[in-house]
């Protein structure tokens, strides 16, 4: 945390904290596999690039965050985890604009299993369609993993399992296929994977049937 080694119990932020109450944070979501973290330094660019996205200058570089994600690993003796980077403006200054405020930056790594369990994913995760929708380009910074961009899939992933399902499936703003509430969708198709593009639309709709497809609910198996 901020350059030192800290137990976890002692990870504390001050409650005024300009990323609590206004969402100017990101994150990213890491694996570690017998000890090597997978793509690392992939994902510490992208942390990069979400907080430049968001004004944010990140006080480390690119193979400093990359040699702090192996350190903390380490020293928390682990070899198969989950990595959380995680980046915000602090408390010095309350209100919308913070431009004199700290930019912390915190490595959390512990033990995190697969989101649903093997028998889970062997009998076929039930999803429901989301209320909420991923939100345009122009109305919100997409294009970053920003915390604030996850509000809505909490929303859609409380109310997925209140009604008995594993998750939600969200359109776009235009109502095409975009993803789960914390899982992209890949779709095989003659021996071919495809996926939504960054701008949403699943690519393979252009060759089938440029309307969006109305999903009531799928079971994925």
């Amino acid at each position: 945390m901020d350059g030192k080694l800290v137990e976890w119990r002692s990870a504390n932020i001050h409650v005024l904290t300009h990323g609590l109450h206004y969402a100017s944070s990101v994150f990213e979501g890491e694996r570690a596999y017998n000890g090597r973290i997978f793509k690392g330094t992939e994902h510490s660019k992208r942390l990069e690039f979400s907080a430049t996205t968001l004004g944010m200058k990140l006080p480390y570089s690119t193979a400093e965050l990359d040699a702090a994600k192996r350190l903390t690993l380490e020293k928390n003796g682990l070899t198969d985890a989950y990595l959380r980077p995680v980046a915000w403006r602090g408390s010095e200054m309350m209100g919308v604009s913070a431009q004199a405020n700290t930019i912390h930056v915190a490595i959390a790594v512990w033990e995190w299993p697969s989101y649903f369990s093997a028998e889970a994913k062997m009998k076929g995760i039930r999803l429901t369609l989301s209320d909420w929708r991923r939100p345009s380009p122009e109305s919100a910074p997409v294009h970053a993993k920003a915390a604030g961009l996850y509000m809505i899939c909490t929303l859609a992933k409380h109310k997925a399992e209140a009604a008995g399902y594993q998750d939600a499936l969200m359109y776009d703003y235009r109502g095409y296929v975009a993803e789960a509430t914390g899982a992209n969708v890949f779709i095989a198709i003659d021996g071919k994977l495809h996926t939504p593009t960054v701008m949403g639309t699943i690519e393979w709709t252009r060759d089938f049937d440029p309307k969006p497809y109305k999903l009531m609910s799928v079971e994925i198996i």
